[in-house]
């Protein structure tokens, strides 16, 4: 999930896994931080808890989902409209401003952290919106039985954690079981948009996208060769790679997706030297 640059990524999540639920046998691909709220967004939190939190039943933690909640999105917004769900809302920049961009739609923020969901309830007040929502907890559990089937038009997931460790690469969210799970929330024709800063990651999502047969690419073969951003990286040796003439003759990179506000923790990405890779595919 998106991450906060400023808070360190540890080695936590290597200890023991909760045995008891499906979802904590697999390696998280989150590490917990701290939860304590203070000024603006324990203020916001006690303000707006109550209408724009989702009040989740829990069975083994405080992100976990109870597998016999669904999320009915009319009740919660008082309305049918389509539905955009960010998974790892990280402080609320994008889903907030697009909510704003878009009253027609309902937008739902996924997120671990409490204090990024505080900040995203800060956001919601400032903007006065009304057309999203917040929940704190685990992808997979939200996308397996939290969501009806079927009742997502968008799926969000924007800089993702990309566990850069060889023998972390487990841990990463989008992965062929993540896929199914997507596939299975998005309705037919719904889209899958992905952004991440660090080039292996985005080959991984490519290759696992790919090779689903449940989802198409919106960019086939585009920004290939000379033009695509992994060619780049390889050619200038970024991310502290050793430089190679190595060309991506693939491609199927999306333009940068205009509804993506420039987020600080994309603009860090771009200070630090980095490029973005966007993905945009389509449930068949």
């Amino acid at each position: 999930m998106t991450t906060d640059p400023a808070l360190p990524v540890s080695d936590a999540a290597d200890g023991p896994e909760n045995p008891d639920s499906v979802h904590f046998r697999a390696p998280v691909s989150f590490v917990r931080r701290g939860s304590r709220l203070q000024g603006r967004r324990q203020q916001a939190w006690d303000e707006l808890s109550d209408v724009f939190v989702i009040d989740v039943p829990r069975v083994h933690s405080d992100t976990s989902v109870d597998p016999e909640y669904v999320f009915d999105a009319e009740a919660a917004f008082g309305r049918g409209s389509p539905l955009v769900v960010e998974i790892g809302s990280g402080l609320g920049e994008a889903i907030t401003h697009a909510a704003e961009q878009n009253p027609d739609k309902n937008f739902l923020a996924v997120e671990v952290y409490l204090p990024g969901l505080a900040q995203t309830l800060q956001r919601i007040g400032q903007k006065n919106l009304t057309n999203v929502r917040v929940v704190q907890a685990n992808a997979p559990e939200v996308l397996t039985t939290m969501l009806p089937a079927g009742s997502v038009d968008e799926l969000w997931v924007f800089f993702p954690d990309p566990w850069h460790k060889t023998r972390h690469h487990k841990r990463r969210m989008v992965k062929d079981s993540f896929a199914e799970l997507a596939a299975r929330a998005l309705a037919p024709g719904g889209l899958w948009r992905l952004a991440t800063d660090w080039s292996d990651y985005a080959v991984q999502m490519r290759e696992v996208l790919d090779a689903s047969a449940q989802f198409e690419s919106l960019h086939p073969g585009e920004r290939s060769g000379a033009g695509s951003p992994l060619t780049q990286v390889r050619a200038q040796g970024l991310e502290g790679k050793e430089a190679s003439d190595d060309v991506d003759t693939l491609g199927g990179w999306a333009p940068r997706f205009e509804g993506r506000i420039l987020t600080s923790f994309e603009n860090k990405a771009h200070q630090a030297g980095r490029l973005i890779f966007d993905l945009t595919y389509r449930r068949i």
